[in-house]
């Protein structure tokens, strides 16, 4: 056995896929064999679905189809709906998704078969219903009424209006939409790793993504665009931010949105397109000084720290100006990154190997437990024997 120790296994190559890859010295996203980027330029969320789940794009009848089954699936059971109602409301967003997503599993006859045609047909109801924990479960603790969704709309335009309760501008929704597809995939992050793990059990797609909520919850995973915005708010102005940055780097203080373990020193190619978005709507909206807020902290941070904005720190300020609470930027972040786990649990299942690392031990040797009058009493023999 190679002794080869890399903390977070950095580095480290975990599976093979013909899913994604990233491509850093080219600052290229290849998603099966496409790059991310022009996909969030030159098609839509359900393309990109189709992709991911089937192998490759759709045309126009194939997106409807898509579109049509995801439609079909759109409604939460009466009992899922009612535990979300249930809990208390200073449940955080994570986990009402977590639970959310845990209780629907029980609902879906395909649950424990996983061949290909099963987990695509549990995808697309993920796909359908995820985005409708997202908005229940924020309108049910803050006691606001439910909304239905609108079959009339697109996908994302649909998931807008359940959070927000307003019909998204033509703009509004081609930006989110930009949104959910540079979320979508991104290779092997510690939550599609962790839904990986436990689907190479044979664990169901379901409970894959739990894990993968658990995971994304934490903060140096998921949360990254919530911290960003709080930033933001805290700063108010330009001089605000850059003040403020210096401050925290100055107490040696972690700035999210910043860095990424795998891009290092170079940009993240899909934070450039969400700096687009975040000029445009802000120009919108008539809020400009937001997003001459965020350029000023990215010229910040290049000067300081020669470090490069990564995708939460634009998207932030874009599901701002789109009216989405900042509770609920973690969890549309996995509503949207549920299609590329999806297409990534049905890799696993359909190629398994059951993952089992091993560890470089560091503990002691050699120690005897003491004597104690408590052992067992030894057995009496047989006296016929």
């Amino acid at each position: 056995m190679s002794d080869l120790y890399l903390p977070g296994l950095e580095n480290v190559v975990a599976s093979e896929t013909g899913i994604s890859y990233l491509d850093v010295e080219k600052e290229e996203i290849v998603i099966r064999g496409y790059d991310l980027i022009e996909l969030a330029q030159q098609a839509v969320y359900l393309d990109v679905a189709g992709l991911l789940l089937d192998g490759e794009l759709p045309d126009d009848a194939g997106r409807a189809a898509l579109q049509a089954s995801i439609v079909a699936s759109y409604g939460l059971p009466q009992n899922v709906r009612a535990i979300l109602h249930l809990l208390p409301a200073h449940t955080p967003a994570m986990d009402v998704l977590r639970t959310g997503i845990s209780a629907l599993s029980s609902y879906d006859e395909d649950l424990d078969d996983r061949s290909p045609e099963a987990n695509r047909r549990k995808a697309i109801r993920l796909l359908a219903r995820v985005p409708q924990i997202v908005a229940y479960g924020h309108r049910a603790l803050t006691k606001q009424p439910l909304i239905e969704p609108d079959n009339s709309l697109s996908y994302s335009a649909n998931f807008l209006y359940m959070i927000t309760g307003k019909v998204p501008s033509a703009l509004e929704a081609g930006i989110f939409d930009q949104s959910l597809i540079v979320y979508s995939e991104h290779e092997m992050p510690n939550s599609t790793f962790t839904a990986r793990v436990i689907a190479s059990t044979q664990s169901d797609l379901y409970g894959a993504l739990v894990g993968a909520v658990a995971s994304l919850k934490g903060t140096l995973h998921g949360g990254a665009n919530e911290a960003v915005m709080e930033m933001l708010l805290e700063a108010g102005s330009e001089d605000g931010m850059e003040a403020l940055i210096k401050e925290r780097l100055a107490k040696r203080e972690r700035i999210m949105g910043f860095g990424h373990r795998v891009y290092m020193r170079k940009p993240d190619p899909r934070a450039l397109l969400m700096k687009d978005a975040l000029a445009l709507l802000a120009a919108h909206f008539g809020q400009p000084d937001l997003y001459h807020m965020c350029v000023r902290g990215e010229e910040v941070m290049r000067r300081e720290k020669e470090l490069h904005p990564n995708l939460d720190y634009y998207a932030a300020p874009v599901y701002h100006l789109l009216g989405i609470p900042t509770a609920l930027f973690t969890p549309v972040f996995l509503a949207a990154r549920t299609l590329g786990i999806s297409a990534h649990v049905m890799e696993q299942h359909a190629h398994n190997r059951l993952f089992r690392p091993r560890v470089r031990y560091t503990g002691p040797r050699g120690l005897h437990p003491p004597i104690t009058d408590q052992l067992l009493p030894e057995r009496e023999e047989d006296e016929e024997a």
